[in-house]
């Protein structure tokens, strides 16, 4: 086994780069992983393993980067006394994933000592996790056999409806999406659940996916959905809310202009393709809920697992997503900037006010 460790600690505001990032290899069980720990200021740092066939170990580099800085801000904004970090292991799990992979793996989180707690991502699941804490002491979203909270997906859908409520009363005056046209593009893992809350609440729902088993599962439970064909069809359709729930990168250059919708809400991480994207968004007057902000449901029940899991907590804390969501629209308006802008000052100033508390030395002569 061979791991090499970069330390890339910054010297500006939280959130300019990364403490840590561990490539991870195991020749005999084929792994080739990426561990990113952006920031560890809130505490360990928390999140998922993504397994996934980049195209370069470049790729997964900059994939771990992003993914982990997301990571940091979103637990930040939900409250968690926890930083930022994400893995991913290069490769098809079809082809690839055993448990030997899986088990080598954990060995490598656990050499981090706590500094990172992992979890679910695409790619893996909770049986995943349970194979991983045979070596490994720092996982949760494990199964309800042992001792865990299971499925992750059902709090991130819950998440995403309340920052879709939020954004109705934002933008309409009321929490429902009652009589709205909402597109949800990927109805997996998170979709699904999410269609759920839609169709309780009154929505009119279109849906899309390369899986024409998730569409089936769908279509089974609520016949009245509309499928479209695809990504590009669903983000012409007419619609007043666009739900992105598959891979990052779906809001783009030539997907914002040709966007109907006047909300764009969803569960997918890292939407906003590049930089800039945020403020394309609002020139067209279209109001962006903070993909970090919305979908942190999951890293709310993985994190309340850690203490001992109640579902009642976990989801009543998943309900502020809401609140959150609100008073980030709000401080967007008072200061003149996008959704993403307001959100990622108010996440910054968390990390750094309850950042600073580490530097207050304990009585016994710990740093917290």
């Amino acid at each position: 086994m061979l791991s090499r460790i970069f330390g890339t600690e910054s010297e500006g505001a939280p959130g300019d780069g990364h403490e840590q990032v561990v490539l991870c290899h195991d020749r005999h069980s084929g792994l080739k992983a990426v561990i990113a720990l952006h920031s560890t200021a809130l505490g360990p740092a928390l999140g998922g393993t993504r397994f996934y066939p980049y195209a370069s170990e470049e790729a997964a580099v900059q994939d771990a980067l992003n993914l982990s800085r997301g990571m940091s801000y979103k637990n930040a904004l939900a409250g968690l006394d926890h930083g930022g970090g994400k893995a991913v292991i290069i490769g098809d799990p079809a082809e690839i994933k055993t448990e030997a992979l899986l088990r080598a793996y954990g060995r490598f989180v656990q050499s981090l000592r706590g500094r990172y707690i992992t979890a679910c991502d695409v790619g893996t699941y909770v049986a995943d996790m349970d194979v991983i804490a045979r070596e490994c002491d720092w996982v949760t979203g494990r199964s309800p056999e042992h001792g865990g909270a299971g499925d992750s997906s059902v709090l991130t859908a819950y998440g995403v409806f309340q920052g879709m409520r939020a954004s109705a009363q934002h933008l309409w005056g009321t929490p429902t999406l009652r009589g709205r046209r909402v597109g949800v593009a990927g109805v997996g893992k998170v979709g699904h659940h999410l269609v759920q809350h839609l169709v309780e609440d009154g929505a009119t729902v279109l849906i899309t996916d390369i899986s024409e088993a998730s569409i089936a599962r769908v279509r089974a439970a609520h016949p009245q959905v509309e499928v479209v064909a695809d990504a590009d069809a669903l983000i012409r359709a007419d619609l007043d809310v666009y739900a992105p729930c598959a891979l990052g990168g779906a809001l783009n250059d030539g997907t914002v202009p040709a966007l109907t919708a006047s909300v764009v809400c969803g569960a997918a991480n890292n939407q906003l393709a590049h930089a800039g994207v945020e403020k394309d968004l609002a020139d067209r007057g279209i109001l962006y809920a903070p993909d970090y902000v919305v979908n942190a449901g999951g890293v709310i029940q993985v994190a309340d697992e850690i203490h001992g899991f109640s579902f009642e907590r976990a989801r009543n804390k998943a309900s502020k997503i809401y609140d959150t969501t609100l008073e980030i629209f709000a401080l967007a308006t008072a200061d003149g900037v996008p959704p993403a802008a307001a959100a990622d000052r108010l996440a910054e100033r968390r990390m750094s006010e309850i950042g600073r508390l580490r530097t207050i030395l304990l009585p016994d002569g710990s740093r917290g």
